[in-house]
């Protein structure tokens, strides 16, 4: 049975750091990439962040490229999710979420979710002003 499980959400001030951590198992193959989606009460689910495992190709959105960096960690089943110079407007449930690596693309990572086989449960991130 696949799983992905986040954790690392929390309660930060304006301007700090936090990093996401997700745990993925079950993967019968590498082919699959992970995407870092987040939703704001009363918004949309929007795309974050996506990256394949194999050569950690990766794709940000545009409001947090700069600020947040996705990786792969010595174990291929994580991945990260480095936040930095959070603002309030990232407050959001993180999620990430997995499909074949071969979307791996703008428009998945970028988008609302559709193309997902796999899903977290997310993770909460406040930021304070």
């Amino acid at each position: 049975e696949v799983q992905l499980v986040e954790s690392g959400g929390g309660l930060v001030q304006v301007g700090g750091s936090l990093r996401l951590s997700c745990a993925a198992s079950g993967f019968t193959s590498d082919n699959y990439a992970i995407y870092w989606f987040r939703q704001a009460p009363g918004k949309e689910r929007e795309g974050v962040s996506c990256i394949d495992r194999s050569d950690e190709t990766t794709i940000y959105a545009d409001f947090v490229r700069g600020r947040f960096t996705c990786s792969t960690g010595n174990a291929k089943n994580m991945v990260y999710l480095q936040m930095n110079s959070l603002k309030p407007e990232d407050t959001a449930v993180y999620y990430c979420a997995a499909a074949p690596a071969w979307r791996l693309g703008e428009y998945y990572c970028t988008g609302r979710g559709d193309g997902m086989d796999y899903w977290g449960k997310g993770t909460l991130v406040t930021v304070s002003s």
